[in-house]
Order: C-alpha cells, then structure tokens, then sequence
C-alpha cells in the first residue's frame, strides 16, 4: 500500500474514533442510573445528611457523579410542592426515589408510582402510615428506615426532668400539618402523667405562628419546653433555639443540630446514620435487591447532646451523671 495512501486511510480512523469518544461518553452518562431525593424542606438542612447517604451509596460501590447520578427536589417547606415534584421525579425515569422528612413525601412517592422503588426515611410507624405491610416484609415497591422519634418522648421527657427537677408545667411545640405530631401527642400523655408534668399544646406550622406560640409561653410562663420533630422546625432551628434563650425556656430537641445552634439538648436517632443506612439500601437495589426483601430498618443508634454553655446561661447546673451520659457536650 502507498504510504500516502496508508496515512490517510489512518487518520480518517483517527478522526472517526475521536468523534465517536464524546458520542460514547454521553451514552455512558445516559446509562447512568438516576436516583431522585425528595424532601419537604431546603438544601441547606440536608447538607450534612446528604453527605452521609452519599457514604452509603459508596459502601456499596456507588458514587455520584462517576456510576450514579443524583436529581434534587425540595419543597422548601411548603408540603403542597410534594405532588408535583414527585410526578417530575418519575417523568425523568429516575431508578429509585428517597424520600427524607417523614410522612408526607413518602406517602406523595407512594401516591405517584407503583414500579419504582422508593427508600423512605420515617419517625412515624411505617405500617400505621400504610407505607409498608410489615417491618420484615414490606410488600410493593417501598422500604426504608424508621427512627422510631416516637417512641423516644417519653425518654426525652425523663432526660429533661433530670435536668430542670423543679419543672411541672410542660409547653409543647407541634406541627400540627405533621402526621408524625399526632404520634407525639399520643405518646407525651403517658409520659407527662407519670413525670407529673403539666402539658400545654402549642401549634406552628409558619413563621409567624411560630412567633405567636412564643408569645402565649410568654404570658403563660412554662417550666421547660418540648419541641416535636419537624421538619419545619429544623429549618428554623436557629430561632427556635433564640426564641427559647429570650424567655430563658430550658428545652429539649429531637436533633443534635439544635443543640449545635444554642438549643439546650437533644436526644434522637443520630440523623446521619439513618440516612447513610438509606444510601447503602439505595445502592443495594441499584445492583438488583427488591425493595419488598428488605426489611424496613429500625435505628439503633441514638445521642445526647448537651449545650452545656446555654445551661449556665440558664442557670442550670448539669448533674454530673448526665454529663457522663451525654454523647457530646458542647461548651
């Protein structure tokens, strides 16, 4: 073959394997499995729980942006978005939808999609919610983790009564748009009887009503304070937590990041397990597990954290065996 004839046959191949490269990349990325994230609040709630699940998803060999990508949506606090947001996530073709912030996203990912798998993350009772058949065998296309809030109350209640002894009127905060209050009314009954405590309900669901439950704490002058679990409530932590220091409340929160903003304590599931057990059940059915075997998750690790500096602003003295229980102190 004539050389000339040999170097141009060459490059027209070259030519044609570099056009190729950016064809083979792009169907590679299409190929890419997609998961959606669904929440009822903002980005910046999430940031730390996103790095965990991300964890999970590389436990199991998953990582974004390289083997799985990941689609966002939020509903900035406004539940009424979940609807929409969801039926987006299942236009996109995504392979498995994760829902964060109780009940409501996981019930609207329900609602929407019978064939794609959903991993849920709950602190109501999963089977109460209709969610799933049972724990061990959830049935459809739907499992997830549940960390059991719940059945915390009454726990959180004693820690708070070792801290504040001299407290008998209780002041509770719900979201009664929450499906997870109704679980910690039913719960905080019991608990408070036995405690001796006095228990007066407080709603929020906005900003404002949030302002205006603190304005009746004012005039009603509680013990100690009570906030439910809520995602709302987690995006306006810091002013919950203000809020309280304002009128000296000592109060306890289901979340470490309320304690890490000047709350008094918390005692909960540590978050970030939980959703790094959703990244690796995520990935688990990226390789082919159904989410009908296996099991819905019950957290197991729990933490206590005390701000020990907003204590002795309120004048507390922490018991020494409360110190020595606590998973963190803050200082």
């Amino acid at each position: 073959m004539h050389f000339r004839q040999w170097k141009r046959r060459e490059f027209i191949t070259l030519l044609g394997g570099l056009a190729a490269w950016p064809l083979a990349a792009r169907a590679q990325q299409l190929a890419m499995p997609l998961i959606g994230v669904l929440t009822p609040a903002s980005a910046d709630v999430y940031a730390d729980r996103l790095r965990a699940f991300r964890q999970g998803l590389k436990d199991t060999g998953f990582a974004e942006g390289e083997n799985v990508a990941m689609v966002y949506r939020w509903a900035e606090n406004e539940t009424g978005r979940l609807p929409a947001a969801v039926d987006e996530l299942v236009r996109r073709r995504v392979g498995v939808i994760v829902t964060g912030g109780g009940a409501p996203p996981a019930l609207a990912a329900k609602a929407a999609t019978t064939t794609i798998p959903i991993v849920f993350i709950s602190a109501e009772d999963p089977v109460g919610l209709g969610l799933v058949e049972s724990l061990p065998r959830p049935g459809a296309n739907l499992t997830g983790i549940n960390f059991l809030t719940g059945e915390l109350t009454a726990k959180r209640l004693a820690l708070l009564r070792e801290l504040v002894p001299a407290a008998a009127r209780l002041a509770v905060l719900v979201n009664p748009a929450n499906a997870d209050a109704q679980s910690t009314l039913r719960d905080m009954e019991p608990a408070a009887r036995a405690l001796g405590l006095q228990v007066q309900i407080f709603n929020a669901s906005t900003s404002p009503e949030i302002d205006a439950a603190f304005a009746g704490m004012q005039r009603q002058r509680p013990d100690a304070l009570f906030v439910g679990i809520d995602t709302f409530f987690g995006s306006r932590r810091v002013s919950l937590a203000q809020l309280a220091a304002r009128q000296a409340i000592p109060a306890t929160y289901s979340r470490r990041e309320f304690a890490e903003v000047g709350g008094l304590m918390s005692y909960g599931a540590n978050i970030n397990d939980v959703w790094r057990q959703a990244g690796t059940y995520t990935g688990r059915i990226l390789k082919g597990a159904r989410p009908t075997d296996l099991p819905v998750v019950q957290s197991t690790k729990f933490e206590l954290v005390i701000n020990h500096h907003t204590a002795r602003m309120l004048g507390l003295t922490v018991p020494p065996t409360l110190l020595a229980t606590a998973d963190e102190v803050i200082e």
